[in-house]
């Protein structure tokens, strides 16, 4: 019998049978029974077919989380920092898997959706823990929370995908370097009391990162200046 474990069976099995008959055409008896297990041990391990290509998004957000909740509010960007690389290297860890998921993403516009809803729920995450921090109750600075949020996960998924496209020798650090660079757009609170005139980011969400952050660089400077 094998050992390894029916989780990891079944999804490997899923995998195999999305490759070669198409997601939509792949059922949950079918991974079961390529994974010589039965219907009820499948649904032990995954709530539905989908689950098998997102099993991890709830267990991410709670250690994000986690992560956030430890941070004071002198330490809440470099827990916001912590919060990313754990996801990244969740993925990094997955390995094979997590390429394949994305590249079945890729082609399954419903898995692309899934996927686009879960990567709001970061962001949201994200969005709120960093209007708490700021603790400014103002439309502005509703403002640079989701800016900020937005930007932070732009940078996760673009130093994922490069890895997952293997254009990426050392992710880990890429993340770093993008984090640095996020992290500087938006001062501390207290770097910004008594500052004069209006802060002004814009930008569109559609960009790459290497074309989005110099841009918002330039409007901050811009609008510290003035």
């Amino acid at each position: 019998m094998s050992k390894t474990p029916a989780r990891i069976r079944l999804a490997d099995a899923a995998f195999a049978l999305f490759d070669e008959r198409g997601y939509e055409h792949t059922t949950v008896d079918d991974i079961a029974e390529r994974a010589g297990l039965g219907r009820t041990t499948f649904f032990r391990h995954y709530g539905s077919k989908e689950a098998v290509v997102f099993p991890d998004h709830d267990r991410l957000l709670d250690l994000i989380r986690d992560r956030l909740a430890t941070s004071s509010h002198s330490t809440a960007l470099a827990a916001v920092s912590d919060a990313v690389r754990l996801v990244l290297l969740h993925y990094l860890e997955e390995g094979g898997l997590a390429r394949r998921r994305y590249a079945l993403t890729s082609k399954v516009s419903a898995l692309r959706d899934r996927e686009i809803a879960s990567v709001a729920r970061y962001q949201r995450l994200f969005r709120e823990f960093i209007a708490g921090w700021m603790g400014d109750p103002t439309e502005s600075a509703s403002l640079r929370a989701e800016l900020m949020a937005a930007a932070v996960v732009a940078a996760h998924n673009h130093v994922l995908r490069r890895w997952l496209r293997g254009e990426s020798a050392d992710p880990a650090a890429e993340l770093d370097e993008a984090m640095g660079e996020v992290l500087a757009l938006f001062p501390a609170p207290s770097a910004q009391d008594g500052a004069q005139g209006t802060v002004v980011v814009a930008f569109r969400s559609g960009q790459d990162l290497d074309a989005l952050l110099p841009s918002l660089r330039r409007l901050v400077e811009g609008g510290a200046g003035r």
